[in-house]
């Protein structure tokens, strides 16, 4: 357990180091959101595209890895929305922010960092295929969902879906895994400058990412109903790996699925026992539920030092 210890208390120290430096006035809330925004237009980016790039497209399209995840998502959305619609009596907004909390995870700015600790080899891979997963399939559903909840059940989903697209096309990380896949599969070398170019910004985007997590908890409360986000909180980090695990160790070999190897399951289970999104409250903000998605988050973050040195002991 102390060589667990000691890969998860560097990864929360340096969260706590930017939650320390920015309520003491070092640096400003916002400054973080500006950190926030150069590892996730430029250092993410230029990790998943140097990941892809220069690796064989066999070494990148995990069906396993892909289906698991995706389905474990999917199956903690689908039960998180039924229990918020039919047994605790919620409105389509907070059933649809309810369902996002237990199903999209925080892969690129706390699981990156946690996966290269864990599962170096692997752990680029695993960040690629996730942003498949997250900005391809959950976050447009999720977002289209909120949307016709937003409008009370009603409005077109096709304009809906169409917007999410659009948005989807100048994601920089979606762009970062295309861009990759295409140089895969061409099999195109890339010259050393532009790779010593790329690694560098890949390098900034570990402890930067961590330290403006750290940053941008500071004001978040705990007095918005704290209670009722618990059952949200247990969701995530114990509903999702759990719906993951279940099925890559059931579903798939039904389906005729090639196992993943010991890494990739690992870091698939991870993946999903990290907390959810860091711009969930910002999200929930436009429909109204930014109080309580801020409270499930700041609980989340405490709670996952804990639940994640379970799952990475049992995991190891």
């Amino acid at each position: 357990m102390l060589e667990i210890l000691a890969i998860t208390c560097p990864i929360y120290l340096v969260v706590l180091a930017g939650y320390i430096a920015t309520r003491g006035g070092l640096f400003a809330r916002a400054d973080m959101q500006i950190f926030g925004k150069f590892v996730f237009n430029l250092a993410l980016p230029a990790l998943i595209f140097n990941a892809l790039a220069q690796r064989h497209i066999s070494d990148i399209l995990h069906p396993g890895y892909l289906l698991s995840y995706l389905f474990g998502s999917l199956l903690m959305l689908t039960l998180a929305f039924g229990i918020g619609r039919r047994l605790l009596g919620l409105n389509l907004v907070r059933s649809t922010f309810l369902a996002m909390g237990v199903s999209c995870s925080n892969s690129s700015f706390i699981g990156f960092p946690i996966l290269m600790l864990m599962v170096a080899p692997v752990a680029g891979v695993a960040l690629g295929l996730n942003v498949i997963v997250e900005n391809l399939v959950m976050l447009p559903l999720l977002l289209a969902m909120a949307e016709h909840g937003k409008r009370g059940g009603g409005g077109a989903w096709h304009q809906v879906i169409r917007q999410s697209a659009q948005r989807l096309m100048k994601n920089p990380l979606v762009i970062s895994v295309t861009a990759g896949l295409v140089i895969s599969v061409a099999q195109i070398p890339l010259p050393q400058p532009v790779v010593r170019s790329v690694n560098l910004f890949a390098q900034a985007s570990g402890g930067l990412s961590l330290f403006a997590i750290g940053g941008m908890l500071v004001g978040l409360s705990l007095s918005a109903g704290w209670q009722r986000v618990v059952p949200l909180v247990a969701g995530k980090l114990i509903g999702h790996p759990l719906a993951v695990l279940l099925i890559s160790s059931l579903l798939l070999p039904l389906l005729g699925v090639a196992p993943m190897g010991p890494e990739l399951r690992a870091a698939a289970l991870l993946m999903a026992a990290m907390p959810m999104l860091s711009i969930y409250p910002i999200l929930a903000q436009a429909y109204g539920e930014a109080d309580r998605s801020a409270t499930a988050l700041l609980i989340c973050m405490v709670s996952s030092f804990f639940t994640l040195s379970a799952w990475m002991w049992l995991v190891r």
